[in-house]
């Protein structure tokens, strides 16, 4: 007789996930969260993400060790920014040796829609030891601004 771990929250957990990524306010955000189908169609793999709002700008990292610069390719239409590239293939032919292979090798796409404070003429990109930084500035007039109060 073989014991079986039954876990009965399983497709409840499944179900409040899903939920989740359907029902988040922020589309900035939800757009990193959610699965874009067109991305995944001509993807063999997403680089994962970290984007972050500060005063005056947003800023995004994202994780692609063994890209080079020159094979990232970063877009923007109509207030959509786009991140693909490739991730060459090793030039072996043997896998002799291989206890299991999972780092994952070919092209790439993440897809962000961009708040309308963010300053689309302006964005500036980075990479540095694996990790693509994109700076993304908000517009002059969307910072707030203190007003006096004269007595």
């Amino acid at each position: 007789m073989s014991l079986i771990r039954y876990e009965p929250y399983t497709l409840l957990n499944q179900l409040q996930k899903e939920f989740f990524k359907s029902t988040l306010s922020d589309q900035f955000i939800r757009e990193s969260v959610n699965e874009d189908a067109n991305d995944v169609s001509i993807s063999h793999w997403r680089p994962a993400v970290d984007i972050k709002e500060e005063k005056d700008r947003y800023v995004i990292h994202a994780d692609l060790p063994g890209v080079e610069a020159k094979d990232i390719e970063i877009t923007m239409e109509d207030g959509v920014l786009t991140l693909k590239g490739v991730r060459a293939n090793e030039k072996t032919d043997s896998r002799e040796g291989y206890k299991r292979v999972e780092r994952v090798r070919g092209t790439f796409s993440r897809s962000f829609s961009l708040p309308d404070t963010a300053d689309s003429a302006k964005v500036e990109a980075k990479s540095k030891d694996g990790v693509l930084e994109i700076v993304l500035p908000k517009l002059e007039k969307s910072q707030p601004r203190r007003i006096m109060v004269n007595s």
